[in-house]
């Protein structure tokens, strides 16, 4: 891309701050999201919708992945101040959207999270409110921390300090309990352990108070334990992973065999067999298709890009000196591993099976957008400020 470091125009200023070894990363797994559709949607479709049919999937997600790669570089545009409002105008929004859910929201296996609009199709709002939910804890912790050492630094009286201090972080917990109380009634247990997991990351990074922190991960704990026995969707599924015999093994067995198939170079491309007895083969189990066709070597290659987004994310906010960019580009990145990890340990059978996506690479509109609007926004947050530019 030619653009003269003299380039003063917004394109220009942007080209030269944001990091474009993580853009090539994220631009990376949208391609081989398209790549995966090619191999696991036609037969999806022709089971689900009709013969005649094997293409719909894969012509919708095209359309999905590239509104997910302009949505992802029209965010990075953003300041870290506009981000800010972005993200708690969008909090407020898919909240109000997921609270909905329960009012007039479609039930799909159990679970009642889907809106549906006319000429849109459906949305999933939880999945736009987790990358909004960081960047708002960012702000509050970060601003609570600002606040109390302002305070101080004024001579203002300790009573208030601890008032800026305490304040704050209890308005991140009251959000996060709201969020909570909603994603259990769906029931979403996976998405909402993943945003309490990332809560906690933030809390660590934010160095706040211990004991704050040791009540957080103890509820964590408590929320996990009591999930099991009051949830039998739940219970049921980390039954399964212990006992395969106790129930329908059937995703699982077959997603394990088409490892098995693959090998080390795979199958070849629309070579996969075991990948047509998938049921969601297209979305929760898209990393086995990747290993049954295109074997180790690919799956390793999907590997190695989340980890050296996550990764190289991490340690450009070593120099980071604004707070709330380092929270909130900490829980994003927790965010976006995390969901990775799960989908990828769960098909390999490593962890009790839940149906979360792989980000960029599985199959599913509201999923690859509001990822995208995640790494958009962690793109924004991480570019180069002030009078250096270049990229290191």
């Amino acid at each position: 891309m030619a653009i003269s470091r003299t380039d003063n125009s917004t394109l220009g200023r942007w080209w030269w701050t944001v990091d474009r070894w993580t853009l090539a990363a994220l631009l990376a797994l949208i391609g081989l999201g398209y790549l995966m559709m090619l191999a696991a949607s036609p037969a999806v479709a022709a089971r689900v919708i009709g013969e005649g049919s094997r293409g719909l999937l894969l012509a919708k997600q095209v359309v999905f992945l590239v509104m997910a790669a302009t949505l992802m570089v029209v965010v990075s545009l953003l300041p870290p101040a506009s981000v800010k409002r972005f993200a708690q105008l969008g909090c407020v929004a898919a909240l109000v959207l997921t609270l909905a859910t329960l009012v007039i929201g479609f039930e799909t296996k159990g679970a009642r999270r889907w809106l549906a609009f006319p000429f849109l199709g459906t949305m999933q709002p939880s999945e736009f409110l987790k990358p909004c939910l960081a960047v708002v804890s960012a702000w509050l912790l970060a601003a609570g921390k600002a606040d109390a050492a302002a305070r101080a630094a004024d001579g203002r009286p300790r009573g208030g300090v601890l008032e800026a201090r305490v304040l704050y972080p209890l308005a991140a917990f009251a959000l996060l309990a709201v969020v909570a109380v909603i994603l259990k009634s769906q029931p979403d247990f996976g998405m909402l352990m993943v945003v309490v997991s990332v809560f906690l990351a933030q809390l660590f990074v934010a160095g706040l108070n211990l004991i704050l922190v040791a009540v957080a991960l103890c509820a964590g704990c408590g929320l996990a334990v009591g999930a099991y026995f009051l949830l039998p969707h739940v219970k049921k599924r980390v039954d399964l992973f212990l006992d395969p015999e106790s129930g329908d093994a059937f995703q699982i067995t077959k997603s394990l065999q088409a490892f098995g198939h693959g090998g080390f170079f795979g199958r070849g491309p629309g070579e996969g067999t075991v990948k047509n007895q998938l049921p969601d083969a297209h979305s929760d189990f898209v990393f086995a298709v990747a290993g049954e066709e295109f074997g180790f070597i690919l799956c390793a290659i999907i590997l190695a890009l989340f980890c050296f987004v996550v990764v190289r994310g991490l340690l450009r906010l070593l120099a980071e000196s604004d707070l709330f960019v380092v929270l909130a580009a900490t829980g994003l990145l927790a965010q976006f591993g995390l969901q990775a990890f799960v989908n990828m340990a769960s098909s390999l059978h490593l962890i009790p099976t839940k149906g979360m996506t792989l980000p960029f690479v599985s199959y599913g509109g509201s999923s690859v957008l509001a990822i995208a609007l995640g790494m958009g926004m962690l793109l924004a947050l991480t570019r180069r400020r002030g009078p250096r530019t270049e990229m290191a």
